[in-house]
């Protein structure tokens, strides 16, 4: 479904990312994990068209969207909720979601059941429903975070980017946002989860891959990464 080869990309004259290659299969959740500079959030970036690749190929469903704009891309299917969350904080959480649909509101991606999928996410995050009417700046932190996952589901994607989901979140919120990360892998969500702890990123993975200095390091079936003792050693820590 999404399929990475040889990418470079980086700042001015910055060079982050290093060749690196990674395939995302559909229906499967695939999560990047490294430390804190490794290139994974560049990588994300790279991908949704924030950043211009410097070098490689980005492949969607068959098509090559490297060097596309990102309205460009999201239009294709690919819906990227970012670090920091970047809601829109003058409008309401239901305004905030119809624009997560913007495409298919406006024909330039395939329709469907707008507002059954409003409901849908509104079921998929309680929280949100409950604060519909409520400007999204007035949110606290996790409830921002779970509007960013929600709107990039609305786009109706054939993969969603989650960077960092759980960045800032007390412990509890962290365990809502993998819960309902679980449920959208359980109703065949394509993912590449980009996550600070790696540990339940890779619990609900299929397949992993560690960054390491915008270089795969290793690579393999989430379970496997799990149980590696180096892996264990240098990323795990007491997540």
């Amino acid at each position: 479904m999404l399929k990475i080869e040889n990418l470079e990309a980086g700042y001015g004259k910055v060079k982050v990312l290093h060749g690196i290659s990674l395939d995302v299969p559909a229906g499967k959740v695939v999560t990047l994990i490294g430390s804190n500079g490794a290139g994974k959030t560049t990588t994300m970036r790279a991908v949704s068209g924030m950043l211009r690749p410097s070098a490689g190929t980005i492949v969607l469903g068959g098509r090559a969207i490297q060097g596309l704009e990102s309205h460009r891309i999201a239009r294709l299917g690919l819906a990227h909720s970012p670090e920091g969350r970047r809601v829109f904080p003058t409008l309401s959480v239901t305004d905030n979601l119809l624009l997560g649909a913007f495409p298919r509101l406006t024909g330039s991606r395939t329709r469907g059941d707008v507002a059954r999928d409003l409901d849908r996410a509104m079921d998929l995050f309680p929280r949100l429903k409950e604060r519909r009417t409520q400007l999204a700046g007035t949110l606290s932190g996790g409830e921002q975070q779970m509007l960013a996952m929600a709107r990039a589901v609305m786009l109706d994607p054939e993969v969603v980017l989650l960077d960092e989901p759980s960045m800032g979140l007390a412990p509890i919120l962290v365990d809502e946002v993998f819960r309902i990360i679980s449920r959208l892998k359980s109703e065949g969500v394509t993912m590449l989860l980009v996550e600070q702890f790696a540990a339940a990123a890779l619990a609900v993975a299929d397949y992993g891959y560690v960054l390491e200095n915008g270089r795969i390091a290793v690579e393999g079936p989430a379970q496997r990464l799990r149980n590696d003792p180096a892996v264990a050693a240098a990323y795990l820590g007491g997540h």
